[in-house]
């Protein structure tokens, strides 16, 4: 597997993340532990979790596969949010950031990560405050990179105006980006050309709707028939996307690939982006992705894509 540079620090991460948010759900033990392995196999380094997948089930399976393999990947998790209680409760304090991260660690079997995210925007909370949490963390070791996560262009371009006046390096930012959700297209993606932080695609599949699963029907076996990521799912499925599922379907008969494959090749070459974090259910799942490192698309499909899915910017 390819790999670039995360914006403009020294940090070389693969072309391609891997994301656990399912782990623990959805995702079996068992399962995580093929998928994990099929990752590195290919070449993957960067794995993707956060403090509140699956109530922390995600990062304690990820830890037990890490053990005595800890240094052979990017590790990066988040902080900010939790479902401790049943309901999603955004605290970016200091105290929350920080306390959240000592669980992480613990959770992984580490005494740092990688790279370590502020999960979302937090209107309660001063943002200095979120900062100085960031900041303790990198210069106590237990984050070798910050970034962000969620966040629109002014609000990284903030964040990284007050980490620089503590001389730490805004290293990234994660946010949702795929062909039918083009947002960060407006200011984002120049944000972080101009400034120097990798994007972290999150959803480059759109939610799972851009393979084409939920063209005739809902599988029994799919996100959208979870309890847990139904309404996730369902915010892309329908009339809306389907001729961005159409466009992405024929550009896959032409090229003899998977449509997520086309998807994701997409997203993988935007300007700005290091690399889509993925978060296949399956090695089988997995496997397909993994033909995005043999394909790269012709301009004239890109052109063709850009303009069917314009709408979603």
């Amino acid at each position: 597997m390819q790999t670039r540079r995360l914006g403009a620090t020294g940090l070389t991460v693969s072309s391609l993340g891997l994301g656990t948010i399912a782990w623990g759900t959805r995702t079996a033990p068992e399962d995580a532990k093929d998928i994990l392995a099929a990752f590195r196999s290919a070449g993957g380094t960067l794995v993707d979790t956060a403090h509140g997948y699956a109530g922390g089930t995600a990062e304690e399976i990820l830890g037990d596969l890490l053990d005595g393999d800890r240094d052979e990947v990017v590790l990066l998790t988040k902080s900010g949010i939790s479902r401790a209680s049943g309901e999603r409760v955004v605290d970016c304090s200091r105290r929350a950031m920080l306390n959240q991260l000592d669980v992480s660690l613990r959770r992984l079997r580490t005494d740092h990560v990688d790279i370590w995210l502020a999960h979302t925007w937090d209107d309660a909370t001063p943002l200095e405050e979120t900062v100085s949490a960031l900041v303790h963390a990198w210069r106590t070791g237990r984050a070798r990179y910050v970034g962000v996560s969620n966040h629109v262009g002014w609000q990284a371009a903030r964040t990284m105006s007050l980490l620089a006046t503590e001389g730490v390096p805004l290293a990234a930012d994660s946010v949702e980006y795929s062909l039918v959700e083009r947002r960060p297209e407006r200011e984002i993606v120049d944000a972080a050309e101009a400034l120097g932080f990798g994007l972290l695609p999150w959803s480059p599949l759109g939610r799972g709707v851009l393979p084409g699963r939920y063209r005739t029907g809902v599988p029994a076996d799919s996100r959208m028939a979870s309890d847990d990521f139904a309404r996730f799912t369902g915010r892309h499925a329908g009339d809306h996307t389907r001729g961005v599922m159409e466009a992405v379907r024929t550009a896959a008969d032409g090229l003899g690939v998977a449509p997520a494959v086309v998807a994701l090749a997409w997203v993988r070459d935007r300007p700005g982006v290091t690399a889509p974090v993925v978060g296949p259910r399956t090695a089988q799942q997995l496997t397909q992705l993994l033909a995005v490192e043999d394909v790269r698309l012709p301009s004239q499909i890109v052109e063709a894509l850009d303009e069917v899915s314009a709408e979603h910017g």
